[in-house]
């Protein structure tokens, strides 16, 4: 019987090489450390014989401390500009992992983890990405789960966690190592990944990841034009500030007070929980909606989805469509496309009174316009449905509870 090395089993034979050469740097180190400190034991040693030269130190250190003392306002200001350029690297890198979709890395997730994260490629649009996708409504697909764990492909059976989004199954111990869940995350994966809620993996979870390369540049450069510093929790104010400036750039007016008071009411969906801020996340999660609403296609969302949400969305439709006639009324199809959100309102009533008075996520948003309410009569297909509802869908995959869009009235 051969053997199977695993992913886990060779980053463990990597990291076993690089603590022996860990070990012998330091060994290297303390060598050095040892013979700094027997240096002034021979120079005691030989001090009798070589007093002019302990005077000419001793004068070299009294002019070094006056230079100090002469120097002290250069000196403060030194270090400032280091304390400058510091946070603007901090601030470079923080662009880089947003960039590159790695999202959000916080200061208190553990460092101390083995593993290496993976790298996350954008999705790149196809030539028929607009065209129209054919998804037939009878034929349910059915996707099965992995068999082994994303991270360290091994099988063990009932130790596996899936996503309730995509194929893929995890490890606890794995996601732990990585480093990308917390503690309290990796909880509410254990207590919801095996239930009807279900829990969405970080690839899922992570609604930048669906932007291209492009679509996250113009996404950056609004928030540097902004000042918007990445990897920061937001106030209102700043909020306020930002609607604002992009009212300013788009529009080249100002928010008005009905606008002001639909961004306070977003800010509220944004902060189920009313700690008084938004996380990072769920305001680049937000945004990222807004691209995907204002820069794609209905076709291009639908192309988005994956086999589970897809089967999902025809047991719904199926089970409004009761007459079989293939259509559901404009009021059932709000209705499904509410249901994509109960999972977020399971413990808390506070986000039910929110969810009517969250504004549009643009300004073009469908949900915004009277055309909407004009067709109130006109049936919906299946075709239709789905069209219509895969931006919901897709607003529904993270695990935060905080509402990332506006849902239909």
């Amino acid at each position: 019987m051969g053997v199977l090395m695993s992913k886990k089993q060779q980053v463990e034979k990597v990291q076993k090489a690089t603590a022996v050469v860990s070990a012998f740097q330091a060994g290297v180190k303390d060598r050095q450390v040892v013979a700094k400190q027997a240096e002034p034991d021979a120079e005691e040693s030989e001090g009798p014989a070589k007093p002019s030269a302990n005077a000419e130190e001793k004068t070299t250190e009294e002019a070094e401390q006056e230079e100090t003392d002469n120097s002290a306002g250069p000196s403060t200001s030194a270090q400032a500009s280091a304390s400058a350029k510091d946070e603007c690297k901090v601030n470079q890198e923080a662009w880089s992992r947003l960039r590159d979709g790695k999202g959000v890395e916080p200061e208190d997730l553990d460092k101390s983890h083995q593993l290496t994260p993976p790298a996350f490629v954008r999705p790149k649009r196809e030539a028929d990405d607009d065209q129209p996708v054919e998804v037939e409504l009878e034929k349910k697909e059915q996707p099965t789960g992995d068999e082994m764990c994303d991270v360290c492909e091994v099988w063990t059976a009932d130790d596996l966690y899936p996503c309730r989004i995509c194929t893929r199954v995890f490890h606890d111990g794995c996601l732990r190592e990585l480093g990308y869940l917390r503690a309290e995350a990796l909880q509410e994966m254990r207590d919801t990944a095996h239930t009807v809620t279900g829990w969405s993996c970080y690839y899922c979870d992570n609604l930048n990841l669906l932007l291209t390369e492009e679509e996250m540049y113009s996404l950056m450069e609004t928030f540097k034009q902004c000042k918007i510093i990445p990897e920061s929790c937001l106030v209102s104010d700043e909020l306020l500030q930002y609607r604002h400036f992009a009212s300013k750039q788009l529009f080249d007016k100002d928010l008005t007070d009905e606008q002001e008071e639909e961004v306070l009411a977003q800010f509220a969906a944004l902060d189920p929980e009313k700690k008084g801020q938004i996380e990072w996340s769920d305001f680049l999660y937000y945004e990222s909606l807004a691209v995907l609403r204002k820069l794609r296609s209905e076709n291009s969302l639908v192309r988005l989805l994956t086999g589970k949400e897809r089967d999902k969305a025809r047991s719904v439709f199926l089970g409004l469509a009761l007459d079989k006639d293939g259509v559901i009324s404009r009021a059932e199809c709000r209705q499904a496309q509410q249901s994509w959100f109960q999972k977020l309102n399971k413990d808390s009533q506070s986000c039910n009174v929110s969810i009517s008075h969250v504004g549009p996520i643009c300004e073009s948003s469908p949900a915004s316009s009277g055309s909407e309410r004009s067709n109130e009569s006109r049936p919906v297909t299946w075709a239709d449905f789905l069209k219509e509802s895969a931006i919901y869908i897709l607003a529904a995959r993270p695990n935060s509870s905080a509402m990332h869009i506006r849902l239909p009235l």
